[in-house]
């Protein structure tokens, strides 16, 4: 059991991480479902985006992402793709519940996350800087456009350029978003905090979370610009309620890192781990002395 606040994040990411036979577990419908998508529209990739593809998944919470490339010549509006997407997997999959959750089809292979799974719609547009642009649906029933690829590369190199610690940041930050429910982007949260982490020339989790909530609290989750200059402007939230339920929660977070923080600094280790504790809904390993 940890004796120290470093100590203490060390065994919070054994916890986030998920375990292999979670990752396989995860990953065991995919060939059905790109057998199905190939019969149906003659799709020509099928690859893994998403929080498991760039490594910053949660354990127990992180669902399966993959992208279909289909050529929306087939369906000129995206949300007719989408429809003919969920037609064809609950055809396949009937006793699923399979729906639409834009700009993915959704199939719930199980109660939990990481039985779900999530298939975006895509069409190659174009070759950027040696990434592929694809157009997804924007949830209007028209297309946007994006580049998973080149989205985990911008992660990938930021975290290598520090240490290989941004990664785990970012899963810190996606574990207060799921263990307290925070209705905010997982994808506005990963860029997010690598662009924070660009500028930054070292990571130490308990004042770099800190400082993180301090940027979301003070751009009051304003919309991102993608920092690879493909999708636009990356938006934390579906909808103006959500966005206010999140910034609520960010400023209760912010309160319990700098108590945190503080505690430390004066020595208070077991108070620290308190609100710790608190600040991820009980999850953060408990203080041993």
């Amino acid at each position: 059991m940890p004796r120290t606040i470093d100590e203490g994040f060390r065994d919070f990411l054994t916890k986030l991480t998920p375990s292999l036979t979670e990752t396989e577990a995860a990953k065991k419908h995919r060939v059905s479902i790109k057998t199905r998508l190939e019969t149906d529209f003659g799709i020509s990739r099928f690859w893994q985006i998403g929080s498991f593809g760039n490594g910053t998944s949660i354990s127990g919470y992180s669902d399966v992402d993959y992208m279909a490339r289909i050529p929306t010549k087939l369906h000129s509006n995206s949300s007719t793709s989408l429809a003919k997407v969920r037609e064809s997997l609950a055809a396949r999959f009937p006793n699923t519940g399979v729906r639409v959750s834009c700009p993915a089809v959704v199939v719930p292979f199980g109660s939990d996350s990481k039985e779900m799974t999530e298939v975006t719609v895509a069409d190659y547009l174009r070759s950027e800087n040696g990434f592929m642009v694809y157009d997804i649906p924007d949830c209007s029933g028209g297309w946007m456009e994006a580049s998973p690829d080149a989205h985990n590369v911008y992660v990938r190199m930021i975290n290598e350029n520090l240490s290989c610690k941004v990664k785990p940041l970012i899963r810190f930050i996606k574990a207060w978003k799921y263990f307290n429910a925070v209705p905010i982007s997982s994808f506005y949260l990963e860029m997010r905090v690598a662009k924070y982490a660009a500028e930054e020339k070292s990571i130490l989790y308990s004042i770099d979370v800190k400082r993180v909530f301090d940027l979301f609290n003070r751009l009051e989750l304003a919309n991102i610009q993608d920092p690879m200059g493909i999708s636009g402007y990356i938006k934390a939230c579906k909808s103006e309620a959500d966005k206010l339920v999140t910034i609520s929660k960010v400023s209760t977070a912010l309160s319990r890192a700098r108590n945190a923080y503080e505690a430390e600094q004066e020595g208070k280790i077991s108070e620290a781990f308190q609100w710790w504790n608190k600040l991820y809904a009980y999850n953060f390993p408990n203080y041993y002395k």
